[in-house]
């Protein structure tokens, strides 16, 4: 029973007996107060409506997103899709430039999947931290690809070519298509052969392995 209902009832016993032991003693009847009603009934006052829950709105930082970070939320159907679908920035950092460069002077002109695999080696040699510690030193390490004279490459070119290279350096660097020569280190020309080590795929006119 509430606390207040035994309260109510307590008080209710207590003028009973004493208006019991007035009756039973008419002289003490008159110096008696009135028995007043007790009421044990308790009323709640709630609000007649309950004022709905509004979802917090996002907050600035959440509800922006990149450009980059929606192409990289992108699954293309083909490499060919991903590829065309790459923004090209004239302030691209020096990495990117240094793989889109290895791609168009190694292999301009063989399919994308073949230039791809390019990237992926050039990649892998700079997540080994065998060959050199950014993309640009992997490169421009000595001895280890044509095209480069004294450390350098050579200017950039403004063509197809050289752009469908930085739109596969970006797919390569995103990891946005999966290379078929994903675990290869090294690659050369069909008309030199296949060096040592174990033949990963053969792409165009390029043998790669590692």
């Amino acid at each position: 029973m509430p606390f207040s209902s035994r309260v109510a009832t307590f008080v209710t016993l207590t003028f009973s007996v004493l208006a019991l032991v007035a009756q039973s003693s008419p002289g003490l009847a008159a110096d008696l107060p009135a028995v007043p009603a007790v009421s044990t009934a308790i009323q709640l006052s709630l609000p007649s409506q309950v004022p709905a829950m509004t979802p917090a709105a996002p907050s600035a930082e959440d509800a922006v997103v990149t450009a980059e970070q929606v192409e990289e939320q992108v699954a293309y159907p083909t490499l060919a899709a991903a590829v065309a679908d790459q923004s090209i920035r004239s302030d691209a950092d020096q990495d990117l430039r240094c793989l889109a460069g290895a791609i168009y002077f190694e292999s301009r002109g063989e399919p994308l999947t073949g230039q791809l695999a390019v990237a992926e080696v050039i990649l892998n040699r700079t997540r080994s931290r065998r060959f050199g510690g950014s993309v640009c030193d992997v490169v421009t390490q000595k001895g280890q690809f044509s095209f480069v004279r004294g450390g350098k490459l050579p200017d950039a070119p403004s063509n197809d070519d050289f752009r469908t290279a930085m739109a596969v350096a970006k797919v390569a660097m995103k990891e946005a298509w999966e290379s078929n020569a994903a675990d290869a280190l090294y690659f050369n020309h069909r008309r030199v052969g296949h060096a040592n080590g174990t033949r990963i795929a053969s792409i165009g006119n390029h043998i790669f392995y590692r």
